[in-house]
């Protein structure tokens, strides 16, 4: 022990030093493992999450597999005809165009692959008949004359082709288009080197049929996926959809009592993970791209399973859908007002909860009804349930009308009541601070000889008096609670006492507020009114594709 006291020094030997080496180096190793391990750990964490998420998107539709095999079959097929000496010795090296073709041809529904396919075909066809055409009078024009034929023919088809794919009416056929302008340059530029333009255009327009044919084939008997079947379905789950979303819309508009009101300012819009039927909705509204896609492909194919008779009404379902669109419209419309941020009073939204819950129950159950007959494929008459749809919707507006009043009396009985009182009751805290600067405003007054040097008082027979506080009554209280709930943005108590207390527009300017917050249940209400008034237009559209597609009548 040396120094101070209580301070104790601990000497090490230097021989013992060379021992701090081996400890560090084995910690820095200790390290690089666990870093390593954490790595692997990560590393093995991201591809269980991949694999997850794969299993899941696979889970989600098994048609997704179900295709990607179906295609890898459809290739492995043509690759044979390569791979085999045999069937390599008869079509040559041409026959790379079949592999080419089923790659670029299998599409994932059967109307698709038949699109695809009639482009390709069309397309290859007018090619090679393009190609042989300008291949022969480049070589009656010499070989001088011959490449310049064959560029400008190719500037010439290039360019028509990339005008008139562009053409509104022609742009279903883009893709044939594409296929004449490469397949032409290919025909025309290989002829031109191996001298043979016509065999060469032969090779390939064989190659490209056979590839052609196999993948029809497969996509046809192989667990087909049909468009018509998946328009049918996406049409069915878009009217549960708008119904699921409606009732939950309603349900929620009427059990929320501004509890949780203020999670909504915080929340992105369109992301309400509660909600699973507002995102069902939702995707409805971006539903009309999908819908058109498969309408066109179901034209093309045969019939089949339920929709046996040709030239069937696809068209129809597209109507249906865009009407749908319109009701769905309204619903995220009533969204808006549920996750608005001025709301009407709970106690006024029970108040019309039986009228409400009975027009938004029964317009659900009509879109159900609706969805349900598309599904099975039958027409129903909907007279019935559609008056009583629309006899609780007249009892919804007559509630309305009747008491109609609850939503626009704040502003008149502010008015009489502004007019007919004087000023508010200053606060306890604001009436000492004005009574310091009224006494010293009369002692700058007395200084300058206004009051005739007489110093007044404060007693109880001044004019000057200012009223005292008195307790606080139940009226007064719920004055208070309204200014906290019905202030948009959200205020205190104290912020009203001390910046409005004594402004003439005050009460008005609130009780204004009030009214707008009780006029959002009107604007609920009527868009609720809208969606039923909407609900004839789609009634009409199911009958007509009933009555085209020939359902069954019940």
């Amino acid at each position: 022990m040396n120094g101070k006291k209580g301070s104790i020094e601990i000497n090490i030997p230097h021989h013992h030093h060379h021992q701090d080496t081996p400890s560090k180096s084995t910690k820095t190793s200790a390290d690089e493992v666990g870093k390593k391990n954490s790595r692997d750990g990560g590393l093995f964490a991201a591809c269980k999450g991949w694999i997850l998420d794969v299993w899941a998107f696979a889970k989600e539709d098994k048609n997704r597999v179900i295709f990607s095999l179906k295609v890898g079959f459809a290739v492995l097929l043509v690759s044979l005809l390569i791979l085999f000496q045999a069937p390599y010795e008869v079509f040559g090296t041409n026959i790379i165009w079949s592999i080419l073709t089923v790659a670029i041809m299998f599409e994932y529904t059967v109307g698709a692959t038949f699109n695809r396919g009639f482009n390709r075909a069309l397309g290859s066809l007018l090619a090679g008949i393009f190609a042989v055409a300008i291949a022969q009078a480049a070589l009656c024009s010499g070989r001088v004359a011959e490449p310049y034929i064959i560029g400008i023919s190719i500037f010439f088809i290039g360019a028509v082709t990339s005008f008139m794919k562009l053409w509104p009416s022609l742009v279903p056929y883009e893709y044939g288009f594409r296929v004449i302008l490469f397949t032409f340059c290919l025909i025309v530029v290989s002829g031109y080197r191996m001298g043979n333009p016509v065999r060469t255009a032969m090779e390939r327009l064989y190659s490209i049929a056979i590839g052609g044919f196999v993948a029809v084939l497969v996509n046809v008997l192989i667990f087909p996926i049909w468009a018509g079947e998946q328009l049918h379905k996406e049409l069915v789950n878009h009217f549960d959809s708008v119904a699921d979303s409606l009732e939950e819309c309603v349900r929620k508009y009427l059990e929320d009592d501004g509890s949780d009101h203020p999670e909504f300012s915080k929340t992105v819009m369109d992301e309400f993970p509660d909600e699973p039927a507002y995102r069902k909705c939702r995707s409805t509204l971006n539903s009309s791209a999908k819908l058109e896609t498969l309408a066109n492909s179901a034209k093309w194919e045969p019939p089949h399973g339920r929709f046996r008779h040709f030239f069937y009404p696809w068209s129809e379902y597209v109507k249906v859908g865009a009407v749908l669109r319109y009701c769905a419209y309204e619903v995220m419309a009533l969204h808006g007002v549920l996750h608005s941020e001025i709301q009407a009073p709970y106690n006024l939204r029970i108040a019309f909860q039986s009228e409400i819950s009975e027009a938004s129950n029964q317009a659900a159950e009509l879109v159900r009804s609706l969805g349900k007959d598309i599904n099975n494929m039958k027409h129903t008459l909907q007279t019935s349930l559609l008056k009583r749809l629309h006899a609780s919707t007249e009892r919804l507006q007559r509630a309305i009308d009747m008491h109609s009043y609850l939503l626009t009396t704040s502003n008149h009985e502010a008015t009489a009541e502004y007019s007919s009182k004087p000023l508010p009751k200053i606060a306890h805290t604001l009436s000492s601070t004005l009574s310091n600067d009224l006494s010293n405003s009369l002692a700058d007054l007395n200084k300058n000889g206004d009051l005739g040097g007489q110093e007044p008082t404060l007693t109880q027979n001044s004019s000057f008096l200012l009223p005292v506080p008195a307790a606080e009554s139940y009226h007064e209280s719920m004055k208070k609670q309204q200014r906290r709930l019905y202030s948009w943005p959200s205020r205190e108590v104290d912020d009203f006492e001390l910046d409005g207390g004594l402004e003439m527009d005050f009460l008005p300017r609130m009780r204004a507020l009030e009214s707008t917050a009780a006029l959002s249940l009107a604007t609920f209400t009527s868009l609720l009114i809208e969606f039923v008034a909407r609900l004839d237009h789609l009634v009409e559209a199911v009958d007509e594709l009933a009555k085209m597609a020939k359902f069954k009548h019940y």
